[in-house]
């Protein structure tokens, strides 16, 4: 059984789907799958001199991907699932989530400084609306200038160029092998991650039987389970790159702990939820307590 895989083009999307693609084809189960690439560039990728939000938003880099399962050139495509929308197009569902990265964000920062040291006026990259509010919540006497671009790009502006630090995905940084350049881990109660973040979806056509089977044996409930929570939060709350939210559940021990935070699009008016039940049985358990918190916050 060959299976062809829809990839972005930019190293951390390669790395990532052909470490899926490694795990796929060693499943037990999956004897005989092989699996090549179909490496396209997106119209996220094309567009780096504009932020996301004025652009359509973080579905652009999955559009040309979903198009080319559509059109049959690709059976699955490898997402960040922090880019996928919380409504899927009809006719592609959502095959599997692997284990889980570690989702939280890191500073890089040109002197070594940690975000509490950083001098007063410090300029500090990042283009997302979360991660703003987060570092201006923590330090009102930073600067945070829009960045975009790849991780490479992303760090040298920060050796070479006029930022003082930048905030990345760990998660980006381990599947590229370089989290040795992270200054600090943000710790999620002053920078809580982005849904789905570390975590990849496989996309599939819905009556793709075959393949759904195939990705869906390399699967992992526990991750499934906790983006499902943080997915349902965004949902409720009409999340888009103009909306600066963030979810990020998590077990431990027999519970799941899930947090959000919900801001105006101009950053103001943050405002948190917490709920901490008994692990879900199953995934449209932890969809309603992730939109119980969001209807929670959208009110807010």
């Amino acid at each position: 059984m060959r299976l062809v895989m829809a990839t972005r083009r930019s190293a951390l999307a390669l790395a990532q789907s052909r470490a899926f693609a490694e795990m796929l084809v060693k499943a037990p189960q999956n004897e005989g799958v092989l699996v090549s690439e179909l490496p396209i560039v997106t119209s996220g990728d094309k567009t780096q001199d504009k932020p996301l939000q004025d652009i359509g938003g973080k579905g652009l880099f999955i559009k040309e991907l979903e198009e080319a399962l559509f059109e049959g050139l690709a059976d699955f495509a490898v997402h960040s699932m922090k880019d996928v929308p919380a409504e899927l197009l009809p006719g592609l569902a959502l095959a599997c989530v692997p284990a889980r990265e570690d989702p939280r964000d890191v500073l890089v920062s040109k002197t070594g400084a940690r975000l509490a040291d950083l001098p007063s006026g410090a300029v500090v990259g990042t283009s997302s609306l979360r991660r703003s509010v987060a570092v201006l919540t923590a330090r009102p006497d930073l600067r945070v200038e829009p960045v975009r671009g790849n991780v490479d790009t992303r760090l040298r502006k920060v050796t070479e160029g006029p930022l003082d630090a930048v905030i990345l995905a760990l998660a980006g940084l381990k599947r590229l092998g370089i989290d040795n350049r992270a200054t600090e881990i943000l710790d999620p109660s002053i920078c809580l991650p982005a849904v789905g973040q570390g975590a990849l979806g496989i996309e599939c056509r819905e009556e793709d039987e075959l393949t759904i089977a195939a990705v869906a044996r390399v699967s992992d409930k526990e991750a499934w389970t906790c983006v499902a929570a943080e997915r349902a939060v965004m949902a409720a709350v009409s999340g888009s790159c103009r909306t600066p939210v963030a979810a990020f559940a998590e077990r431990e021990g027999e519970s799941m702990r899930l947090r959000a935070m919900l801001a105006e699009p101009d950053g103001t008016r943050p405002r948190s939820g917490e709920r901490r039940i008994a692990w879900p049985s199953d995934l449209a358990f932890a969809e309603r307590v992730g939109r119980d918190l969001g209807d929670e916050l959208r009110r807010g």
